[in-house]
C-alpha cells in the first residue's frame, strides 16, 4: 500500500494484522506534505512561542509553561509516564492492526510529524517488531495515550517488543539494531502525536467487525443442518416469504441458509412451525447484517482521520485545537457489535439445547450420542458441550453492557467526558470470541445429528444442496463423528478459529 495514495480501508486494516501489508511511505508527495505539518508547527513555535503539549504541559497541566531548556524532554517524559498498562499484552494480529491504524493517522500530515517517524513507523509494520502494548488503561479520551505510549516508546529504543516466533518478548533495542533501524528521540509534538488518537480502539473494533461477518456465516450454516438434523420446516426461509419483510439483512441470511438446504422447499413429514431458534434465525442475523455496513462505514472515515490535538493545517500552518482524540463513534460501533454478537450466542445456544434434548429434537439420541449397543449407557455425547455453549453464552451477555455510558471524570476533571471505546472494543472482540465457540458448538452439533441420521437410513425430508454437504465437509475436516465419548476441547478450538477465519462464509466464494 502506498501512503499518501490510497485512502485505508478495513480489508487493509486486517490484511496488516495477519501481517499480510506491506506499507510504502517513499511517495515524494507525502514525504513532502508530512514535511509542511512539521516545518508550520516549528513556525508557529518561533512566532507565538506557547503551544499546546509543546512549551506546556499535558491536559489539566496546559497551564504549566516549559521552559525552553527543558522543551526536548517533554516528548519523552509524556511516554515515560503512560508507561502504567496492565493486562495481559495485546495479541500479534492485534498489535499490527494497532501499528496499522496509527500509522494511517499520523501519515495524513495534520500531526506535525517528521517524515522519519512515519518511515520508521512503516518498517515496524513491514519488518513484524511489534511492540508488547499491555490492554489495559485507556479511558477511550484523550485517545488510546497509554497503550500507544507503548508504540511511542519503541520508535525510541525503549521497552519491548514480541520476539520473532512469538514466544517472548525482547528489548525494543535490540530488534531495531537487529533490522539496522535507527530509533528515533522525539521531537516536540511528535510523543503527543502518537499517542493521543483512538487507534487501538479503530483497530480493535475493526477486527471484530469483521470477526461478525464471518461469524455471521457459519451461524446461517449451523441453521441449515441443524434444520436438516431434526427434520425442520425449511420453508421457513422462503424467498416468498422473505419478500414480505424486505430487510436486505434478513433476506441475505434466510438466503444463505436456503442456499446450504437446497431447492426442495415443502416437506412432507415437517411440522406446521419450528421453534423460534430455528425459524427466526434469519430475523437475528439479519439485523447485524444490516447494522455491519453502516458500522464499517463509521470505522473508515475514523481510520482515515487525523485524530490526535492540536493539528496543524499543513496547507496555511493554522492551529486547530480540538477534542478528535474522542473515541464516541468507535466505542458506538463496538457497542453495536456486542449487543448484536450476543443475540447470536443466545441463539446459537437456544439451537444447541434443541439439538441436544430428546423431547425436542424429534428422534435423536439424547445429547446426541452416537455409541450404541452395550456401552451406550456410559456415554453422554454433547452434554458438556451443551453446558459451556450456556457458559459462554452468559459470558458474552454479560459483556454487552454499553462501556460508552460509564464514563468517569479523571485528569482532574479535565477529561471529564471520556468514550471508553477501548473497553467496549476489547469487549467487543471477547464476545466474538465467545460467540465463535457458540457457533463451533453447534456447528458440531449439528453435523453430529445429520450423521446420525444418515447412519440410521433416516432420509432428512429435505435433502441438503451442494453447499451444504460441503458446510457438512468442512465441520469433518476439524472434528469426527462423536461414537464413544472424547476429550472434545481440540476439535472445539479448530472449529473455532474456522469459524473466525470465515470458513463458512455468507456467499460462495
Amino acid at each position: 500500500m502506498r501512503l499518501g495514495h490510497e485512502e485505508w480501508t478495513l480489508d487493509h486494516l486486517v490484511q496488516a494484522a495477519a501481517g499480510k501489508l506491506q506499507v510504502d511511505a517513499s511517495s515524494p508527495a507525502l514525504q513532502a506534505r508530512l514535511e509542511l505539518g512539521a516545518s508550520a508547527l516549528r513556525r508557529r513555535w518561533d512566532e507565538t512561542g506557547v503551544i499546546y503539549g509543546v512549551t506546556t504541559g499535558y491536559g489539566d497541566s496546559c497551564s504549566v509553561g516549559i521552559p525552553a531548556y527543558l522543551v526536548a524532554e517533554l516528548p519523552g517524559q509524556l511516554v515515560s509516564f503512560h508507561g502504567c498498562g496492565l493486562g495481559e499484552p495485546f495479541s500479534r494480529e492485534e498489535t499490527r492492526a494497532i501499528l496499522a491504524a496509527r500509522l494511517a493517522s499520523v501519515s495524513r500530515g495534520w500531526s506535525a510529524v517528521r517524515p522519519e517517524l512515519v518511515n520508521l513507523l512503516a518498517e515496524l509494520i513491514n519488518r513484524d517488531i511489534l511492540p508488547r502494548i499491555p490492554r489495559e488503561g485507556s479511558v477511550g479520551a484523550s485517545g488510546d495515550l497509554t497503550p500507544l505510549s507503548y508504540v511511542a516508546a519503541v520508535l525510541c529504543a525503549r521497552r519491548q517488543v514480541w520476539t520473532a516466533d512469538g514466544s517472548g518478548f525482547e528489548p525494543a533495542s535490540d530488534a531495531l539494531a537487529r533490522a539496522g533501524l535507527s530509533p528515533l528521540v522525539l521531537q516536540p509534538k511528535e510523543g503527543l502525536a502518537l499517542m493521543n488518537g483512538t487507534s487501538v480502539m479503530t483497530a480493535l473494533a475493526a477486527l471484530a467487525l469483521r470477526r461478525a461477518e464471518a461469524i455471521c456465516g457459519a451461524t446461517c450454516a449451523a441453521t441449515a443442518l441443524a434444520i436438516e438434523a431434526i427434520r425442520g420446516n425449511p420453508g421457513h426461509h422462503s424467498e416468498r416469504l422473505m419478500s414480505a419483510k424486505p430487510h436486505p439483512g434478513l433476506a441475505r441470511a434466510a438466503g444463505a441458509i436456503r442456499a446450504h438446504l437446497g431447492s426442495a422447499l415443502v416437506c412432507g413429514e415437517n411440522r406446521l412451525q419450528d421453534r423460534y431458534s430455528l425459524r427466526c434465525a434469519p430475523h437475528v442475523v439479519g439485523v447485524l447484517l444490516d447494522a455491519l455496513p453502516h458500522l464499517e462505514s463509521m470505522l473508515v472515515i475514523e481510520l482515515n482521520s487525523a485524530n490526535d490535538n492540536p493539528l496543524i493545517d499543513p496547507d496555511d500552518g493554522q492551529l486547530l485545537h480540538g477534542g478528535h482524540f474522542y473515541g464516541g463513534h468507535v466505542a458506538y460501533v463496538a457497542d453495536s457489535l456486542k449487543s448484536q454478537l450476543a443475540g447470536i450466542a443466545d441463539l446459537l445456544d437456544r439451537q444447541m439445547a434443541l439439538l441436544t434434548d430428546r423431547h425436542a429434537s424429534h428422534g435423536l439420541p439424547a445429547n446426541l450420542s452416537g455409541a450404541e449397543g452395550e456401552r451406550a449407557p456410559i456415554n453422554h455425547g454433547l452434554k458438556a458441550v451443551s453446558i459451556a455453549t450456556t457458559a459462554w453464552c452468559a459470558e458474552a451477555a454479560r459483556l454487552t453492557l454499553p462501556a460508552s455510558i460509564l464514563s468517569r471524570s479523571t485528569e482532574c476533571h479535565n477529561q471529564d467526558k471520556v468514550s471508553m471505546g477501548t473497553i467496549a472494543a476489547r469487549d467487543a472482540l471477547r464476545i466474538a470470541e465467545l460467540c465463535s465457540q457458540n457457533a463451533a458448538a453447534c456447528l458440531l452439533a449439528s453435523a453430529q445429528g445429520v450423521e446420525i441420521r444418515q447412519r440410521r437410513g433416516q432420509l432428512a425430508p429435505c435433502a441438503l444442496s451442494d453447499r451444504g454437504q460441503k458446510a457438512f465437509a468442512a465441520v469433518r475436516r476439524h472434528a469426527a463423528f462423536l461414537g464413544e465419548d472424547r476429550e472434545l476441547e481440540d476439535e472445539l478450538r479448530s472449529l473455532s478459529s474456522a469459524v473466525l477465519a470465515g470458513e463458512w462464509p455468507l456467499e460462495p466464494q
